[in-house]
């Protein structure tokens, strides 16, 4: 699949628009359309069904360490300052960035990639030509190597006849791999000459605002770059509140702000994206069991909604990518068709994340020293970031002990998961006309029916003889369950290939025999199988098929 042909399908068929495009568009945010907000809104419904509502607490689940409990919250955009200093946030959310002086375009370091190449280079003003070796760059995406020769041909002042004359390192690497920091022999992408780009710098993600009429400095504030602190700041008030106990989540969806120096690759890397994370709290004794336990049944859920088992993977981060927080961390990740082949990108993160959030919350910003978490203290001693001093552990009634829980957080993104699952659907194959004339192509998104935006099309198959008043009647009691269209455009083969390009899993056709018995015809997006159904069973089969 390429990635351009889905791209030209979500804006044809109203799954996603840039957004503000009539102004030229805003880069890294994105408007999701009339089926892009129902796709979005059923992977949302799903995940909370899953793993908040419809969690059993009376049953203990096949790995977990015993009985649980899910509750969920939805907590405010902006938060007290004080929050993201305690958190971390504040001093180590940042990105490396770097500018070319001659484009004044800005790069994220770490997308930078490039290799050296060595060429015939042409002299200014009619000097000879040299022969010149320098580190071509581009801007990392499926297409690397196409762009670093297009790079090298220009700065060579080459055609591509001439590609041959160029000499490669075979090796692909990041401009991180410039040890001293010396780019002067780096052609930086887009530019024209050598030498031009600076120092890495880093670059803070939050997005400032301000809070209040007066506008100063005192009034600053930051939209919360995740939904997880909102969380941990109300675990008293949910313990204090509720009847839950230890173990037990808490599971949040919301809007979270992150400026992303280069947002890419569609909506994979936005500005403004919305999370699904769940925050388990349980027993230190306990923790390393759930982090197993929610990281097993995090990847097995991508599998049951449709993902390709072959195209995701579980990958454990080794000691040196880990937070400085974070006890263990497992990334489930999956082969996006716009990254290389053999790449995977991150779909989900599982976190252990030890005590460090509460702790960090009643005491202040903590730092690791070796194996301990500790109080981070300036160059005087005392103490960079207050917390707010209340007291945020928990009192085990049965086993008569208090502690600060450990906590396990799953936290996905309900857009990159809508992405994954619109790039995992996207299917191309050939299928007999509605008449059984010659094979055709097909474009279909073979989505879950649960995440389908339309679980139903209703047609008439012409529009006379009475076909249409009983179409009619049929997509208005379905229309009060689910959400279906009704269609008598054209010959009923269009109608199927737009249904199917939609992802609409059943098509539902009042026909002749209709009128004679009460029958209709339900036609199978993926198999094209076609069943005779009595209309008065219609959203009994339905549900049946879609499931839960």
């Amino acid at each position: 699949m390429r990635m351009e042909d889905l791209v030209a399908l979500c804006k044809r068929r109203g799954f996603l628009f840039q957004s503000s495009e009539i102004y030229g568009g805003l880069n890294g945010f994105w408007d999701y359309g009339p089926l892009g907000v129902l796709l979005k809104r059923n992977v949302k419904d799903a995940w909370w069904n899953d793993m908040v509502v419809g969690h059993n607490e009376m049953t203990v689940l096949p790995g977990a360490p015993g009985k649980f409990e899910m509750t969920g919250l939805d907590c405010s955009i902006i938060m007290h300052p004080q929050v993201w200093k305690c958190s971390g946030h504040y001093d180590l959310f940042h990105d490396f960035m770097i500018d070319c002086r001659e484009t004044k375009k800005r790069y994220r370091f770490d997308h930078i990639k490039g290799s050296w190449v060595k060429g015939l280079k042409h002299g200014e003003n009619g000097a000879p030509a040299s022969e010149v070796r320098v580190f071509v760059t581009t801007i990392e995406t499926e297409q690397t190597r196409e762009a670093l020769e297009q790079a090298a041909l220009k700065y060579f002042g080459l055609r591509k006849k001439d590609a041959a004359s160029l000499v490669w390192d075979e090796d692909v690497v990041g401009i991180d791999s410039f040890p001293d920091g010396d780019f002067s022999n780096v052609l930086g992408p887009d530019a024209k000459h050598v030498g031009t780009l600076t120092e890495p710098r880093e670059f803070n993600l939050m997005f400032k605002t301000i809070v209040g009429a007066l506008g100063s400095d005192d009034d600053a504030s930051f939209l919360r770059p995740e939904t997880a602190q909102g969380i941990f700041v109300n675990f008293k008030n949910v313990v204090d509140s509720t009847r839950v106990r230890v173990p037990f989540g808490v599971g949040q969806i919301g809007k979270s702000f992150r400026n992303e120096i280069t947002p890419r690759n569609f909506t994979f890397r936005s500005r403004e994206f919305e999370q699904m994370e769940i925050e388990f709290f349980c027993h230190p004794s306990e923790s390393e069991a759930w982090y197993k336990f929610w990281r097993d049944r995090r990847f097995q859920w991508y599998v049951d909604m449709g993902l390709a088992s072959e195209r995701l993977r579980m990958r454990e981060h080794d000691k040196a990518e880990l937070a400085h927080y974070s006890v263990g961390t497992a990334d489930i990740e999956y082969a996006f068709p716009f990254l290389s082949e053999g790449e995977f990108g991150e779909l989900e993160g599982v976190a252990h994340r030890g005590n460090f959030d509460l702790r960090s919350h009643s005491e202040g910003k903590l730092t690791r020293e070796g194996d301990e978490l500790v109080l981070e203290k300036d160059a005087n001693g005392v103490p960079k970031w207050r917390g707010s001093g209340k007291d945020m552990s928990y009192f085990d009634d049965l086993r008569k002990e208090r502690f600060i829980p450990h906590v396990i957080e799953p936290s996905s993104g309900a857009d990159r998961a809508t992405l994954a699952f619109l790039c995992e659907a996207y299917k191309v194959d050939s299928a007999p006309t509605a008449d059984g004339g010659k094979e055709e192509e097909r474009v279909y998104l073979k989505l879950h029916p649960r995440l389908a935006p339309v679980k139903a099309a209703i047609f008439p198959l012409v529009k006379k003889d009475g076909m249409p008043e009983v179409a009619s009647e049929i997509y208005g009691e379905l229309k009060k369950r689910m959400s279906v269209q009704y269609d008598e455009k054209g010959a009923v083969g269009r109608r199927y290939r737009r249904q199917d390009e939609i992802g609409t899993p059943y098509c539902i056709t009042v026909d002749g025999q209709t009128l004679k018995d009460g029958t209709v015809t339900l036609r199978d997006r993926d198999t094209l199988e076609q069943i005779r159904v009595k209309k008065d069973d219609l959203l009994a089969e339905l549900q049946g098929r879609i499931g839960r």
